[in-house]
């Protein structure tokens, strides 16, 4: 395969090493202009981390009102009106607003500098999808501010709320197109796709599984919007907009949304252990198997219901039964075992051995941790469809949303420590990054696992007077959610002080970790055109060949 060709401007000034653009001295205005306008993918990158980030705060702000207005009871802080549409904002926030643009802003910034690309495939699609995403989050956002969503009372809002949406879904595939069209077709001379590093085949999974998923979404959206702007009575008006598109914003299909969070995990784990990772085949395999959720999106549902509840079975119903639990394990089972699969294999490149060392880094920290969560979340979504349990309609819900989305919120703050250098050219310090994962993983426990238990106990989703016996763990499930805005405005702030470093220049290596892959082949921050030459792949650890061939000719 080869490589995009620069553009031809790119040469004529050095780039600057906290932004990776090339260096105007005619003003601020001209600086701002030069970021939105650019389709340099490491910009847009940037771009996109820096909205999932307010749109993160912003999400987790309304989770904290949530749960205060579940402990008031009958006797409601905000207006009674307001309380729909912040069900609305989570839901919508966690996903669109937070889940989607952190994974995509890694994917963008760090796919094309481990395939030795120049640049990523259909730069103006991207620097667009991001745009009509940005664009259609505000839209939103103003339409649950104007009465909209689900439940609202303005017509004119709800329009404008599906609209949003509709213009969310959009700009994220059209980068998903290309981040995938780049996988595909803009690799370094002999990176095959058996050489693709663990990340990027995870980019690539959860690129597929939004180009088959959105459309069905964006489709389904359209019929909405013209129901509700005529008759209303084909599909529920406004309150049947969650009805045909909740399958988006639920369990499993949010397990597709969060693959490129389980390949951070699996992209680290060769570096801190210092090892060729085994097994790659079967790696790739697992990453896929949970991209099997978009399945679940393509035919518009999650499955709720285990088919073998209830203590009766009969030979009539077998064969029904049957065939209802092929898509349930298609849907729930198949992504816990690709889970457990990526995770055999990072237990065996972790395995003792003569050739194995520790490089200790954070960002494997907030990996970790963020894999955990996600799994547990997993887990949690097939109790909550065995209907002997009774957990439909209940926050348990909630909870496995929460676990999925708070996961892969800590593992994308690990990708992020991770390519800092790449990002802006300087690393985030490590002693302070460490407390902030320890504190994002304990807030995730405390936001979800509670509301397990009151999904046990009968809590209904919404907003309902508690019992006794639920206050208890409502009280916990706001303290997690407060500590989220506390690691999230930290980390937000080491973000902001490791870029200040960076223009300070108090930068840092090429290669701070001793990585494997090509991406730390080229100067940190990553020049426009990321690479003066790209070498040839002769295996999936590039990098590691060009030190062996560098101690080699030493050593000679």
């Amino acid at each position: 395969m080869t490589t995009i060709e620069s553009s031809p401007e790119a040469a004529v000034t050095a780039p600057d090493r906290a932004t990776g653009e090339t260096a105007d001295t005619s003003g601020m205005f001209d600086g701002l202009a030069r970021v939105v306008g650019s389709t340099d993918h490491k910009v847009v990158g940037r771009l996109y981390l820096a909205g999932g980030l307010l749109g993160l705060i912003g999400t987790v702000v309304v989770n904290v009102l949530i749960a205060v207005e579940r402990l008031d009871g009958d006797d409601t802080v905000l207006d009674v009106e307001v309380l729909p549409q912040l069900v609305d904002a989570q839901l919508v926030g966690l996903v669109f607003a937070t889940l989607l643009p952190l994974v995509i802003a890694a994917c963008v910034f760090a796919v094309p500098l481990q395939l030795g690309a120049r640049s990523i495939a259909f730069p103006r699609l991207v620097a667009a999808g991001f745009w009509m995403w940005l664009g259609g989050a505000v839209l939103t956002a103003a339409a649950l501010v104007d009465n909209g969503g689900t439940l609202g009372g303005s017509g004119d809002a709800v329009d404008l709320f599906i609209a949003g949406i509709a213009l969310m879904a959009i700009g994220v595939t059209a980068t998903a197109g290309a981040v995938a069209t780049t996988i595909l077709t803009t690799r370094a001379p002999g990176m095959t796709m058996r050489r693709v590093p663990p990340f990027s085949w995870s980019a690539l999974v959860f690129s597929i599984g939004v180009i088959l998923v959105m459309p069905v979404l964006v489709g389904t959206l359209v019929y909405l919007f013209v129901d509700h702007r005529n008759a209303r009575t084909g599909f529920g008006g406004n309150e049947g907009i969650f009805v045909w598109t909740g399958w988006i914003v639920t369990q499993p299909v949010t397990f597709l949304f969060a693959v490129p969070a389980i390949g951070v995990f699996a992209e680290l784990a060769p570096v801190v252990f210092g090892r060729r990772m085994p097994l790659r085949g079967v790696m790739f395999g697992g990453l896929a198997l949970v991209g099997a959720a978009a399945f679940a999106g393509v035919t518009q549902q999650s499955i709720q219901n285990l088919p073998w509840a209830g203590s009766q079975l009969n030979v009539d119903d077998l064969e029904t039964k049957v065939r209802d639990l092929v898509p349930f394990l298609l849907f729930n089972a198949l992504p816990i075992l690709g889970m457990l699969l990526v995770l055999g294999v990072i237990l065996q490149t972790a395995r003792p051995g003569e050739d194995s060392r520790f490089n200790f880094t954070p960002s494997i920290v907030f990996a970790f941790f963020g894999f955990g969560m996600i799994l547990v979340g997993m887990l949690g979504n097939v109790l909550h469809a065995t209907d002997d349990l009774a957990l439909q309609g209940t926050v348990f819900e909630e909870a496995t949303l929460i676990y999925v989305v708070y996961g892969a919120v800590l593992a994308s703050m690990g990708g992020v420590v991770h390519w800092a250098p790449k990002l802006w050219g300087s690393t985030i310090v490590s002693a302070k990054a460490l407390p902030l994962a320890l504190l994002g993983v304990t807030a995730t426990i405390l936001a979800a696992f509670p509301m397990y238990i009151a999904g046990f106990l009968d809590q209904p989703a919404g907003f309902s007077y508690l019992d006794d016996d639920l206050v208890l763990w409502n009280i916990i499930a706001l303290v997690g959610h407060s500590f989220m805005a506390l690691t999230v405005l930290g980390f937000v702030g080491l973000v902001l002080a490791s870029v200040r470093g960076a223009r300070d220049d108090r930068s840092t290596g090429d290669d701070p970790w001793d990585a494997q892959t090509l991406e730390w082949v080229t100067t940190s921050p990553a020049p426009r055109d990321n690479f003066v030459d790209v070498p040839v792949v002769h295996s999936a650890e590039p990098l590691l060949d060009l030190k062996s061939a560098s101690n080699d000719g030493s050593n000679a």
